[in-house]
């Protein structure tokens, strides 16, 4: 196997690292007892965490921030919710109250059942759980954006893509399986920053995957070693496993926005020629990889009070990477200058550009279903109220113009602004 995923150290050597010059620490901000001097020192240090991590889930000391300990009145709110999980207005923010920050495990556990997951692959349900914790706990809770209430959100969604009719008819269990365990670790580990950042301060991962899909790649190959220290399919027979790893990687690796015109193009071909035949598990596939990229981008489809916190908390998290580059003297990466790049013209341009193209597509292969279509009317509603906050944002600064009239300067900036 390959050594990156081949045991718990190998994991470990990937998964958790520094940058050259920059404290990791100022990512995930985790204290390191001590002065360390060398990496030799860091790794085995780390390797030490990473093992202790894994062997105390394996033992089943789970952490104890547990559903079944919440008072009875969350946990009736948190059933109501789960009992209406395949509804558009979901609301995750809410169900992570209710389950005191479990809501990817608790979220999980529900589907897997509902599916007849559990049954099918005769899963263990106690190493069923402990793996879900696992890849909760990977997760960097003070990502504002990054963290594993995304990784719920966007569960969430792909449940209810998987049930749209067009798809539903075809699938497998294990697509269901593969479509929701994508979707709940495509995330994984993720530092908070970007590719080129990773790539500028030549982060040991950049290195490693030769700077193509870093993030992604990272994502694939934790998720990858939780599944086998966890054992959670070792029951099944090896070639079995093997083709279940290499078609999550091939989903995850489609979340990279870098290739959002390949996968576009393709699926343009497909729908135009009338050639997808989903009878075919290649065919399948690629519209798992169609639904975790459209589930990965949904919240501007989301209700306008849901959207709306998604767009605060991912423009925070690239204020933090614009604030770390800045400390170090780096060149400010787009969208990541709070002085220039305003919430408004940073959604406006994300769902002109990346959103509305996929999701029309989107609706297109369904057939126009309700659910495309709810989804569609939200876009646009949220895209106009974005315009509309964009508009007030100009207005404000030209009467801040002590002159009363806006600069040639300032005339750029906003032209710049209505084009991100």
């Amino acid at each position: 196997g390959d050594a990156r995923v081949r045991g718990q150290t190998g994991v470990v050597s990937e998964r958790r690292g520094s940058y050259p010059f920059i404290d990791f620490r100022l990512l995930n901000n985790t204290t390191l007892s001590g002065e360390i001097g060398t990496k030799k020192k860091v790794k085995r240090l780390l390797s030490f965490q990473r093992y202790f991590h894994a062997s105390r889930l394996l033992r089943g000391i789970v952490p104890q921030a547990s559903l079944y300990l919440l008072d009875e009145d969350y946990l009736g709110q948190a059933r109501h919710m789960l009992s209406k999980v395949g509804m558009w207005d979901f609301d995750i923010f809410l169900f992570d109250r209710l389950t005191n920050g479990n809501s990817l495990v608790t979220l999980l556990c529900h589907l897997f059942n509902v599916h007849g997951l559990i049954h099918h692959f005769q899963l263990d349900m106690v190493t069923l759980h402990r793996f879900f914790v696992m890849v909760q706990e990977d997760y960097h809770s003070q990502n504002p954006y990054h963290n594993a209430v995304h990784a719920a959100d966007v569960t969430q969604a792909m449940h209810c893509y998987l049930r749209e009719p067009k798809l539903a008819n075809f699938l497998t269990p294990s697509d269901i399986m593969l479509g929701l365990l994508a979707a709940a670790a495509h995330d994984v580990d993720h530092p908070g920053v970007n590719q080129p950042f990773l790539i500028k301060t030549k982060h040991h991962l950049a290195s490693l995957y030769q700077n193509v899909s870093v993030l992604e790649n990272h994502h694939w190959r934790s998720t990858i070693g939780m599944l086998r220290e966890s054992r959670l399919l070792a029951h099944l027979p090896k070639e079995v496993t093997q083709d279940i790893e290499q078609q999550l990687g091939s989903l995850i690796l489609a979340t990279d926005i870098n290739r959002q015109n390949e996968f576009l193009i393709r699926l343009k071909s497909h729908l135009d020629n009338q050639d997808l035949r989903l009878e075919d598990a290649q065919d399948r596939h690629f519209m798992l990889q169609i639904a975790l990229k459209c589930a990965d981008i949904c919240n501007p489809c989301r209700v306008w009070d849901l959207s709306k916190q998604w767009s605060e908390r991912v423009c925070e998290e690239f204020y933090r990477q614009g604030d770390l580059e800045q400390k170090f003297e780096l060149e400010i990466s787009p969208l990541c200058n709070q002085q220039k790049d305003t919430i408004p013209s940073i959604q406006i341009g994300f769902m002109t550009y990346i959103v509305e193209p996929l999701f029309e597509r989107w609706a297109q292969f369904t057939g126009n279903t309700p659910l495309s279509e709810n989804m569609l009317n939200h876009l646009r509603r949220n895209k106009a109220k974005w315009r509309s906050l964009l508009h007030k944002q100009h207005s404000s600064s030209r009467s801040n113009d002590h002159s009363g009239q806006v600069t040639g300067s300032q005339e750029q900036t906003l032209n710049e602004e209505e084009t991100p």
